[in-house]
């Protein structure tokens, strides 16, 4: 019970966000929902509603709302769908990871960043935000302290392009959903952030982005397992340490990515009747406006101003290799 009073009042801001959200949506629906819930959530969070109390609630709706949605998302798709990102789907999303861990460990020593805050912010850029830097920071045993700016810059990095991929993809592919769903999967952070740039575009760009993004996220443990390696071994230690916490299980693969691929399945093979698929959906997309909703209010503008020259620096400039790699990739990949 202390934990749901905890959770509500930042719950019931968000689904309250969200809801607003839907209804405007009605009268001015080229916005659609999914943009007016994190401008409205990042307009209340920001001026009236940013207080600690509201804090858990949001991080709930943001984080397990929108597992949900993903989770019902795969209620609605079939193995024939995750199939149309085939081979060069693949190919370009572990050439992009590669790239983004590279450039993140590389750009970090020039500017003189320790060993752990290059490999955190190396993860989290290439995987999924947050939740690889969570799994990374024990691996390598870095502090709360790196972890909380990485997390934060990270965070501040895919807010950024979050807004900035929906108008380059616009310019230079005019919202082909495949090129599209490719640069907003392949390089956005968390996966809020995607679902929500993928929402500014459609509804089949936003799948199917989802789509190479649970790709990434299965790559967790491998991305993890290599930086640990790589920390280790430049410190003269044995490997051994972080093999071990990878086989205890430290490092998981998100529930909801399993769940995903268990109704994809469950779809695949027709056991979920039309009726009940279309509710999935409609249930799918309010949990996400209402995630999207937390996202906004989420978003700490101080805290964007406050990050230092050089730290602010580093993530503009992985942003910069994300998406010039991103579009040398989609080029030779997808034409």
């Amino acid at each position: 019970m202390k934990d749901i009073k905890k959770i509500l009042p930042g719950l019931i801001v968000s689904i309250g966000i969200g809801l607003i959200s839907l209804f405007l949506a009605k009268f001015i629906p080229k916005l659609g929902a999914a943009t007016i819930a994190i401008f409205l959530g990042m307009f209340v969070g920001n001026l009236f509603l940013g207080q600690e109390v509201f804090q858990k609630g949001y991080k709930f709706a943001e984080s397990d709302l929108l597992a949900y949605s993903i989770v019902l998302l795969g209620g609605t798709i079939s193995m024939s769908t995750l199939m149309e990102l085939g081979w060069n789907g693949l190919i370009f999303i572990m050439l992009q990871m590669s790239v983004t861990i590279v450039a993140a460990l590389y750009i970090g020593k020039k500017l003189g960043f320790s060993d752990n805050f290059r490999y955190l912010m190396a993860s989290g850029n290439a995987v999924c935000g947050s939740s690889a830097i969570a799994a990374t920071a024990p691996v390598i045993d870095a502090d709360d302290k790196e972890k909380g700016i990485a997390i934060t810059m990270v965070n501040v990095t895919g807010i950024f392009l979050m807004f900035i991929i929906p108008v380059v993809t616009d310019l230079l592919y005019g919202h082909e959903t495949i090129k599209t769903s490719a640069m907003t999967g392949g390089i956005l952070q968390s996966v809020g952030q995607v679902v929500a740039s993928g929402a500014m575009v459609s509804e089949p760009v936003k799948d199917l982005a989802t789509l190479f993004k649970i790709l990434r996220v299965i790559l967790l443990v491998v991305v993890v397992f290599i930086l640990g390696q790589l920390k280790h071994q430049s410190d003269n230690k044995n490997v051994k340490k972080e093999t071990e916490d990878i086989k205890v299980g430290r490092v998981k693969i998100p529930w909801y990515v399993i769940g995903f691929f268990v109704m994809c399945i469950i779809s695949t093979i027709h056991l979920i009747p039309t009726g009940v698929s279309a509710i999935f959906k409609s249930v799918s997309n309010y949990f996400e406006v209402i995630a999207l909703a937390a996202i906004g209010l989420k978003v700490n503008v101080r805290d964007l101003i406050r990050q230092g020259k050089a730290v602010s620096l580093y993530g503009m400039f992985i942003g910069c290799v994300q998406l010039a790699c991103a579009i040398i990739l989609i080029t030779f990949l997808f034409n």
